[in-house]
């Protein structure tokens, strides 16, 4: 006797590799381009200051490959793991993640003014990093079940996020504050919330974000500095300035891969917030282009998997991961090249992090399952079973 066997997205394994939708495979192929340029462009932009400073001209990478591995294991937990037990963990996940960022308001490590580490031993933890995933999850059970909900359960989680945003302000941390209400805010779009509530929404956050800079002189002073770098170059200024000077000297095809020099100690935080700057430098303005272009390959090949998602829930959970991915991304760009004040956002997948490197690989993990779980399984072959 033969049957159709039923395909098996929404149980502990995925399809086999082979059925995979070509959408699915192709985005598999650029987070593994992605996770393996990352590291060559890590490699080259922490050389001189891992020889400098820890005697190893290897030790970030090597800390990095750690993470990675780390990392991937988590991707694949995610992809065989059915997306509504992640979307069960969202909120305890949320909530803890809450915690521990209020636990650094009291007991973390303050770093360039900001306190948004919490040390465990030989561990450091950045909640505001760990947490971004999560924020796209409960995002998405709650707007894509808005309507069915109860003003209790609306106020409720609204003020949970409201909460998490503050937190994050009061850190302070303005740029992941902005992208956390960005996230919302586009997934509340996508859902098809009343304009009104989304303007008036919209507008909040911008006087949230006023409020933080006038408050915060640390934030107001890069303010400043963004508009007018030249002003103080050896001062507030300096970070801009140098990344500048960076992508500036790379011209149209750049020094070459390694031959950076502003990495040399002229350019601050080379491996985290200010990398693509010395990518930019050593592969131009061609390479900066290629760069964007996969972005935007990899922001529609998203936006395909949310228009083919089954669902609202996975639709929006395909938009919030697709949003933060690139999302981030451009706005780390943003800043490298003076678009935007500057903040302290990693480039995902790029910058060094292991905070960072998990929460990026947990996100591309949640969106290829979401891929997976609205694949059409109508035209899968008939395979013999044994009655």
């Amino acid at each position: 006797m033969a049957r159709a066997s039923k395909a098996n997205t929404g149980g502990l394994l995925p399809l086999p590799f082979g059925l995979w939708p070509a959408e699915t495979r192709l985005l598999l192929g650029l987070v593994l381009a992605w996770s393996a340029f990352g590291l060559l462009i890590l490699a080259s932009a922490s050389w001189w200051v891992s020889e400098r400073e820890m005697g190893d001209a290897l030790y970030t990478i090597k800390r990095q490959l750690i993470w990675m591995v780390a990392s991937w294991a988590l991707f694949i937990l995610v992809i065989r793991t059915p997306l509504r037990r992640w979307i069960q963990l969202a909120a305890p996940a949320l909530i803890a993640g809450a915690v521990m960022i209020a636990l650094t308001l009291v007991m973390g490590t303050t770093v360039n003014g900001a306190s948004r580490w919490l040390v465990l031993g030989p561990i450091q933890l950045q909640p505001t990093e760990l947490i971004k995933p999560f924020v796209v999850l409960q995002g998405a059970s709650l707007f894509a079940h808005w309507r069915r909900l109860g003003a209790e359960q609306r106020i409720l989680w609204l003020g949970i996020f409201a909460g998490l945003i503050l937190l994050i302000l009061k850190q302070p941390n303005l740029s992941t504050a902005a992208l956390t209400g960005l996230l919302l805010w586009l997934m509340a779009l996508a859902s098809g919330l009343p304009l009104p509530w989304l303007v008036g929404s919209a507008g909040l956050g911008a006087a949230a974000g006023t409020l933080s800079i006038l408050i915060n002189e640390y934030q107001r002073l890069r303010v400043t500095s963004f508009l007018d770098p030249w002003k103080d170059p050896q001062g507030n200024g300096y970070q801009l300035v140098q990344s500048l000077l960076a992508i500036g000297s790379g011209g149209t095809t750049g020094s070459g891969y390694g031959l950076s020099t502003q990495k040399l100690m002229y350019l601050p935080i080379q491996t985290t917030d200010f990398i693509f700057a010395v990518y930019a430098e050593e592969f131009g303005y061609v390479g900066s282009v290629v760069l964007l272009l996969f972005l935007g390959i990899f922001a529609l090949v998203g936006l395909q998997v949310a228009l083919r998602a089954r669902g609202n829930q996975l639709r929006l959970v395909a938009i919030g991961c697709t949003a933060l991915l690139v999302g981030q991304s451009i706005m780390n760009i943003a800043v490298a090249s003076g678009a935007m004040p500057t903040t302290g956002l990693p480039l995902p997948l790029i910058s060094y992090g292991g905070n960072s490197l998990l929460a990026s690989l947990f996100t591309a993990g949640l969106l290829i399952r979401c891929s997976l779980e609205s694949a059409d399984h109508s035209s899968l072959p008939v395979q013999p079973v044994r009655s």
